[in-house]
């Protein structure tokens, strides 16, 4: 029971905590409704199913998640040429290096090769933006603004775990009560898959899937290996990130970017929380996996709901979410003096918006922190 309770737990509040940063996400570089649900249910089963098969395989707590920080990446990204089809061959390019990474070695120490610094400002300055919602979303709508983030301030007070599913029941609460809610804008609300045929644009190669390879590995698969290692698994991570590109390029025909280990969940899943054996843990990852396959079945109507609310607010849901990831990289871009003038180089380009060629900030602000990280030491030496 320990076990099917952690599992129940961490898949609620992994979907709950952050659908609405998936959504915003597809929605920012072209998805429909339509697109973006059909994204979400197809990053629900991948992660679902994933979950399963490794946990069962490996008899360790494998908890999966998508890439959260890959869909704040989306949402901070301007639609690339050839629309949400250009996205969708940037999501199958970023599968195909993850797929890689788990294959071929050396591909997975060149991201780890990445200055910490520079993949941690690029994330922040990604981030920032959504980060700023919530207090935009109070100046433009006071009332509900301010209720969802007292409610989601409060609820961490107490366990800072409940508090984005409270603030997404709170945020729910303003859709039904403002009336926004209708059979029209609803639509139908079973699960449909909306195939996308990719177009590979060398822009959104660079623009999308580089940076959404970069900060998937950086900032989930690695941190999951790191939870899992914390807490007495000693897996090896290649077969890991080979299943997790695998199953993110069956999830990006549908509009699914990237889904990857999970880190936050992970620990309920991998502690002893779960179960006072560590050999009975993963039980709770493949319980985990399973909720992952229902939740997948309502997200339709999750999208069809959270479509029908102002966007101000779904992008408060969404920066709240992301805060505490921003607070993290952020520290951990610029804790270090040696390389903290090129960190704040890649953190400025890469909230500033930037767009060159059609390849965005993300892209840029690595290269800018990397020359000016490569000039530093050139001088040095």
């Amino acid at each position: 029971m320990p076990a099917i309770a952690a599992g129940l737990l961490s898949a609620f509040v992994g979907f709950a905590s952050s659908f609405a940063v998936i959504l915003q996400g597809l929605t920012a570089v072209g998805a429909s409704q339509a697109q973006a649900a059909s994204g979400l249910m197809a990053l629900s089963l991948a992660m679902g199913f994933c979950a399963i098969l490794l946990s069962w395989k490996t008899r360790l707590p494998i908890s999966i998640a998508w890439s959260t920080p890959g869909g704040a990446l989306l949402a901070s990204s301007a639609i690339a040429e050839g629309g949400f089809h250009a996205a969708v061959g940037a999501f199958i390019a970023c599968g195909i290096l993850l797929t890689i990474a788990g294959i071929w070695k050396p591909l997975g120490r060149a991201v780890a090769a990445i200055p910490a610094a520079l993949a941690n400002a690029m994330l922040a300055g990604i981030l920032l933006g959504l980060c700023l919602a919530p207090v935009k979303a109070v100046a433009a709508m006071p009332v509900a603004g301010l209720s969802i983030v007292i409610v989601w301030a409060l609820v961490a007070k107490w366990k800072r775990l409940y508090a984005m599913p409270a603030a997404v029941l709170v945020t729910l609460g303003f859709i039904v009560a403002g009336g926004e809610i209708s059979a029209d804008k609803l639509g139908s609300l079973l699960p449909q898959a909306e195939f996308v045929m990719p177009v590979f644009s060398p822009s959104a190669m660079l623009g999308i899937a580089l940076p959404l390879f970069i900060v998937t590995m950086a900032s989930q698969n690695i941190p999951g290996i790191a939870v899992l290692q914390a807490n007495g698994y000693k897996p090896d991570p290649t077969p890991l990130f080979r299943a997790t590109g695998i199953f993110s390029l069956l999830a990006a025909p549908f509009g699914g970017h990237a889904v990857n280990l999970a880190a936050i969940t992970a620990a309920i899943c991998a502690g002893p929380e779960a179960h006072p054996d560590p050999n009975k843990r993963w039980v709770a990852a493949l319980v985990a996996g399973i909720f992952y396959v229902l939740f997948g079945l309502l997200a339709t109507a999750a999208t069809a709901l959270f479509s029908a609310a102002p966007p101000t607010l779904i992008q408060a849901v969404a920066g709240l979410a992301l805060l505490g990831a921003f607070a993290s990289s952020l520290v951990a871009a610029l804790s270090d003096a040696q390389s903290r003038e090129a960190a704040a180089i890649t953190f400025i380009v890469a909230a500033s918006g930037l767009t060159l060629f059609g390849i965005g900030g993300a892209f840029w602000g690595l290269i800018a922190g990397g020359a000016m990280l490569a000039l530093a030491r050139w001088r040095r030496g």
